[in-house]
């Protein structure tokens, strides 16, 4: 008999990945592409929709030739996407009206800045627990309705379709036959209710946006339709849906009430489980779902860096003080300890806690002595400098005793350098995953669940397998002092 495969298509921001699982969830075979990236103006990122149909339609070809695999052993499809990521498409051709704006776009903080002015923005939290900022979706859509010719008659006409990146190759897969999202990308778009579980009506009055062009909802694990004829060899049913750090919740197996991750890629998103209570937080956190199954919604506080392995990237296409990613915890190592370097980070504004859509990235501390080694261990220090920042404020709100275990995925785990500098600044364990691709396990585990292979969240689930354990070597007073200096040199470029 054929064993059951699982496929997960994994689009994130800078790269787009399918990767074949089995129905144990080990992975089978790997395929990925880079994503191009477009700065037309200053704080602005886009990306092409047709970049990034192409890429995933080749990276699921080429996952199957690679595991030796036809599609027909396929028991579904697994999508997990990078959030807020905004598309706008003519539902007669299935292409886009304009290029995607990127979640780290900022080009609509005026909008946010004035909706705040009006008083808006505790009905935006109260609703959706996030925070009046461009970061997520409602005003990137604003936009185009506005700034796209003729955008805003289409789409009251029912002619234009709104999507994340999800809802997008949903639509594509199925050749236009499915217009839906599942509830982990919609409650990012800031015209969702997390509570109620719908799009929220005065959410839409406030943003202006017209509900026809709004995809239907559905739990993560559902089924989504099938592939169109002529993209696979076979029909494959779709069968799960999360947003990237949703999915990551689950590939890194935090099923239980306080357990936390964080996933660095290009930036970093740190997410605590709280069970069936959406936690409104005091410490400018967000408070959004973890996963939706069965109707069911389970909650999570989230902390989200903007950039965190895009401060390498940096480094290497910007300065080029390394030719590739891994020599930074390499050139970090050889850093003179005498002197105390901070870079933060700001390319595209501060995220959690400060919320700073406007502050700007700086080096600060610079002498006669610096050089490519000790910028190299600040941009690394920095992302463990923010993650405590986090911790600190998901602490005060959730209120448990205690530093808990912190499971870590994404790129930059892959430095043994920044993981034990993150165990000491925060003075706790760090879990390294043996798969390190828990953004795809995820999704594969939805897809698996929906098709009858996998047992829902609990202790039966057992992909989980650590790889190391990172635990604290450095004094607290010394940790603390770190941390203090990082504080000052973020206090230097906030703007609020």
């Amino acid at each position: 008999m054929t064993e059951a495969l699982l496929l997960a298509i994994d689009q994130g921001t800078t790269s787009t990945r399918s990767i074949l699982h089995g129905a144990d969830l080990a992975p089978r075979a790997v395929a990925q592409l880079a994503l191009p990236q477009h700065y037309p103006s200053p704080g602005w990122v886009e990306h092409e929709p047709e970049d990034i149909w192409a890429a995933t339609l080749a990276t699921m070809r080429e996952a199957l030739a690679r595991g030796g695999a036809q599609a027909r052993q396929l028991a579904g499809i697994g999508i997990t996407n990078q959030r807020e990521t905004t598309l706008l498409w003519d539902r007669a051709s299935g292409r886009a009206i304009a290029r995607a704006i990127v979640w780290q776009d900022r080009r609509t903080a005026a909008d946010c800045a004035a909706l705040v002015d009006r008083g808006a923005a505790p009905l935006v939290t109260a609703r959706t627990g996030l925070l009046c900022d461009p970061y997520f979706s409602a005003t990137k859509l604003a936009w185009l309705l506005d700034n796209v010719s003729g955008a805003r008659a289409a789409a009251e006409r029912g002619d234009l379709a709104f999507g994340t990146v999800d809802s997008f190759l949903l639509w594509r897969l199925t050749g236009g036959r499915v217009h839906a999202t599942d509830a982990t990308n919609a409650a990012r778009t800031m015209l969702f209710g997390i509570r109620a579980g719908d799009w929220d009506d005065d959410l839409l009055r406030l943003f202006r946006i017209p509900r026809a062009v709004l995809p239907e909802v559905r739990d993560c694990a559902a089924e989504f339709g099938t592939t169109a004829p002529g993209l696979l060899d076979a029909a494959v049913p779709i069968r799960g849906m999360a947003g990237d750090q949703h999915a990551a919740m689950l590939g890194q197996a935090c099923f239980e009430p306080g357990m936390v991750k964080s996933t660095y890629g290009t930036g970093c998103f740190l997410l605590l489980n709280t069970g069936d209570v959406a936690v409104e937080s005091n410490n400018r956190l967000l408070t959004t779902l973890a996963w939706q199954l069965n109707g069911r919604r389970t909650y999570a506080l989230e902390g989200a860096i903007f950039i965190a392995g895009a401060a390498v990237q940096w480094l290497r296409d910007g300065l080029r003080i390394i030719a590739d990613a891994a020599e930074s915890g390499t050139l970090a190592a050889q850093a003179d300890p005498a002197q105390r370097v901070h870079f933060v980070p700001a390319f595209v504004g501060l995220g959690a806690p400060h919320w700073d859509a406007d502050a700007r990235g700086a080096i600060l501390g610079l002498t006669r002595g610096t050089g490519p080694a000790e910028i190299a261990r600040a941009a690394l220090e920095s992302v463990a400098f923010q993650t405590r920042d986090l911790v600190e404020a998901m602490r005060a709100d959730w209120g448990a005793e205690g530093q808990p275990v912190l499971r870590v995925d994404g790129g930059m785990t892959a430095s043994d350098w920044t993981m034990q500098f993150l165990a000491d600044l925060l003075g706790a364990p760090v879990d390294r995953p043996a798969v390190q691709e828990t953004t795809a396990l995820g999704a594969a585990y939805l897809a698996g669940l929906q098709a009858g292979l996998l047992p829902p969240p609990g202790p039966a689930v057992a992909h989980w397998r650590l790889e190391r354990r990172f635990t604290p070597r450095m004094a607290r007073a010394e940790a603390d002092a770190l941390h203090a200096g990082w504080q000052g040199a973020v206090q230097r470029v906030l703007t609020k």
